[in-house]
């Protein structure tokens, strides 16, 4: 485990009896943050699955043909994905799947309402775009069920 001690001192704590904190608990962050980011996308999916709201409209509008079959692969990719992401099991493929789905949803659908999700923009789509951008070249992490199993994509 790294500790403070460990890291270069180019750069000094502000407040330095938080030192032991950030070290404590720095281990942890990234697969928390990989966890709270599947967390959130899987009931987006469970709702687009399960409860009738797969986005059909929306594939029509797109073009995408057969639009019903598309708006179950969205669906599936934000449950499925999701908590493929939250487990850290094929992690990359998750991933890669979560951050072209958000490619589509901020550049195509969300980017002509301007940035701000107030207005439907592409705040958050953006975020979740570059969280698994991220997670695609870092990978599961220490935390993780791929690194549990020894074996990643």
């Amino acid at each position: 485990m790294t500790t403070l001690e460990d890291r270069p001192t180019e750069t000094q704590l502000v407040f330095p009896a938080l030192g032991p904190l950030y070290a404590r608990f720095s281990p942890y962050t990234y697969g928390f943050m990989r966890f709270c980011l599947g967390a959130a996308l899987a009931p987006h999916g469970f709702y687009k699955l399960f409860l009738g709201t797969a986005p059909v409209s929306t594939m029509v509008k797109l073009g995408l043909m057969p639009p019903v079959w598309w708006a179950y692969l969205v669906g599936c990719t934000e449950f499925f994905g999701g908590i493929l992401l939250a487990l850290g099991l094929f992690t990359r493929f998750a991933a890669l799947a979560i951050a072209i789905e958000m490619t589509v949803t901020t550049f195509v659908l969300q980017w002509p309402n301007g940035y701000f999700w107030t207005g439907k923009g592409f705040e958050f789509p953006l975020l979740i775009w570059l969280f698994c951008i991220a997670i695609f070249f870092r990978g599961g992490g220490r935390y993780s069920l791929d690194h549990k199993i020894g074996k990643e994509l």
